[in-house]
């Protein structure tokens, strides 16, 4: 219940705007993000990867309703590689990009205009010397995801996409894209659907997640397992060792302020290790989503939102 409430205030305009405009500490935010601007970006990667880490920098932002500001947000993260690439930091930061950030969402040619945005992003990835990985989003949006994925990696074949065990579909969609050369984000979903396309109970949810990881351990792609669960990080390791992968042929990615022992302890194993990280000022929607997949981190944010600092 309380997981649903918020992800049903994230989209709420009315609670953004107590939360947004309260007098919030910065700790509330800066758990979770990296900072409101593109140096805070490029400092927190330059840390994580001093730390034998790797990196995924998201600019915030999602559901963009206007053509300018998709535009914008690619001009953000064309900045973002640029700056990545100078640092001499792109050999371990890639970028994650919410296609309806860049236009998917408006009406008429959305999704070409975010195949458009999201190829001058992947460009400007391949010439920085980095990859590009597509996020997924509410469920109505995953055949549209998914079909401008197939797209771009006809172009830039190291493109790699995310897929969401919480949706009933998603180990037919593991089948299709476990082949060589495949890059999949595979996570539990932060985001609220039907129980006819999701299911709703935790159990239900990682049972599939285990479906799902044996189906990409087994196959030709490069799986990425994007998850804090010790459980499930232990049955990826042993899936891996089942079917003879070497450290190195699959990763795990983990959140930005989220179990930071358990992330460098893995590196110092050897294993690759990428923290998703996310920056800029469009962080509301984002930190709900972080309430919702870890309750107790609701305590820590009610503090901050109550306290008069």
């Amino acid at each position: 219940m309380l997981r649903r409430t918020l992800l049903s205030l994230s989209g709420s305009q009315r609670f953004k705007h107590l939360v947004t405009t309260a007098p919030v500490s910065r700790g509330v935010v800066t758990r979770f993000v990296a900072g409101e601007s593109v140096d805070d970006a490029v400092r927190t990667a330059r840390t994580l990867v001093a730390d034998g880490l790797l990196v995924s920098l998201d600019h915030l932002g999602e559901d963009t309703t206007d053509t300018g500001q998709a535009d914008t947000t690619t001009k953000a993260y064309l900045t973002l590689l640029s700056r990545l690439a100078d640092a001499g930091l792109t050999s371990g930061t890639e970028v994650s990009v919410k296609l309806s950030a860049v236009g998917q969402a408006l009406p008429g040619d959305g999704e070409r205009i975010a195949t458009d945005n999201a190829a001058r992003i992947c460009e400007s990835a391949r010439t920085a010397g980095t990859t590009v990985t597509l996020d997924m989003e509410e469920h109505h949006t995953v055949d549209s995801t998914l079909r401008i994925l197939r797209e771009l990696r006809g172009v830039f074949t190291d493109v790699g996409g995310v897929l969401q065990t919480y949706l009933r579909r998603t180990v037919d969609d593991c089948r299709d894209l476990a082949g060589e050369g495949s890059r999949i984000r595979l996570c539990k979903g932060a985001y609220d659907a039907p129980a006819d396309v999701a299911f709703k109970s935790r159990q239900e949810t990682d049972k599939s997640y285990v479906r799902c990881l044996e189906v990409l351990m087994s196959g030709q792609g490069y799986p990425m397992v994007a998850t804090h669960d010790p459980r499930l990080i232990d049955i990826a390791g042993a899936l891996a060792a089942r079917n003879g992968r070497a450290q190195g042929s699959y990763e795990y990615q983990m959140l930005y302020g989220v179990r930071p022992d358990e992330q460098r302890r893995l590196a110092r194993d050897g294993e690759k290790v990428r923290i998703y990280t996310p920056y800029g000022d469009e962080w509301y929607a984002y930190l709900m989503r972080r309430m919702a997949e870890r309750p107790a981190n609701v305590a820590f944010f009610l503090r901050s939102v109550v306290s008069k600092r």
